[in-house]
């Protein structure tokens, strides 16, 4: 295989720009007998005439070196492309970074994540996939995602974690059914009322283990693959839900009809939204910027519920 450095790509894709080698030396902050003998290196490992070099005529490409020159600045381009997406001197972030959000929490946390990054790290593109694990989880093992932002529920190995907030189980009401006068609910209490249930891995699992570890079962009336949909059905008064407390969460539908929001008594099954990512990888410089990013706007959501 052909080894060309990258000065001698950068050297020969400047080269079709000017009519004489001293034009280009000059361009390039080299000699023109440097260049002279860079160019002779490069056609001697090509095994190629690049160009044509005549004192009283200039500097012409041949074919073959428009060729080469073109395909030299693809690489040139892409080494320079490559360099800026990690940390310069002066600390700031260039590049991408892909995050995965599990899709029940993704209109809270995403928006409040994105609000203001660009801001401090304008060179950053940030890329949001959201899905359930069945999703997320393949996608950080691909490599597809850097990082997740998941519930911290029937996770497998492998995986490295950080707690973005606490949260736990709460029950959702229409506010004229009669539990919502109570302050705090039980399971046993719920057992016999439909159930509007949140359809998606993990949540599905755990809400059924919840009423099994307690000898219960869930009256479930229907399962429906979107939290706001779950909202909608409870707001019309055809069942309660099961949902995760999230930051900025109004007691109302996506409609504008009103729902009540009361405490589960325990077992509410506690839990946390995490970041994850694979233990086999380690967490980038733009990355771990829009994950502290993240914590800190979270952290200030829930101080505005």
């Amino acid at each position: 295989m052909a080894r060309f450095s990258l000065r001698q790509l950068e050297l020969l894709a400047e080269l079709p720009r000017h009519s004489t080698l001293g034009s280009a030396a000059a361009e390039l902050n080299i000699s023109e007998s440097a260049l002279s003998q860079a160019i002779t290196a490069v056609e001697r490992i090509s095994g190629e005439q690049l160009c044509v070099r005549r004192k009283s005529h200039g500097v012409h490409m041949t074919p073959a070196g428009q060729y080469f020159a073109a395909k030299a600045a693809r690489i040139v381009a892409d080494a320079e492309e490559l360099g800026d997406s990690f940390p310069r001197s002066d600390g700031s972030l260039r590049g991408p970074v892909s995050i995965g959000c599990f899709a029940s929490i993704a209109s809270h946390v995403v928006p409040s994540t994105l609000e203001g990054f660009r801001t401090l790290h304008p060179g950053i593109e940030v890329k949001v996939q959201v899905g359930t694990h069945d999703d997320l989880l393949p996608a950080l093992e691909n490599g597809d995602l850097d990082l997740a932002v998941v519930y911290d529920l029937l996770l497998p190995a492998g995986f490295t974690k950080r707690v973005i907030y606490e949260t736990r189980l709460e029950v959702v009401l229409h506010p004229g059914h009669p539990l919502a006068a109570k302050e705090s609910i039980s399971l046993a209490e719920l057992e016999s009322e439909p159930l509007i249930n949140y359809e998606s891995t993990p949540s599905t699992e755990n809400t059924r283990r919840l009423f099994a570890d307690e000898g219960l079962h869930p009256n479930v009336a229907y399962s429906l693959p979107q939290v706001v949909l779950v909202n909608a059905m409870v707001g019309r008064g055809l069942g309660y839900g099961l949902l995760y407390a999230r930051p900025n969460n109004p007691p109302h539908t996506l409609d504008g009809l009103p729902v009540a929001i009361r405490e589960l008594e325990p077992p509410n099954s506690p839990s946390a939204v995490v970041a994850i990512w694979p233990r086999s990888s380690r967490l980038g410089p733009r990355a771990e910027a829009l994950l502290e990013h993240c914590i800190k706007a979270m952290d200030g959501a829930w101080g505005r519920s």
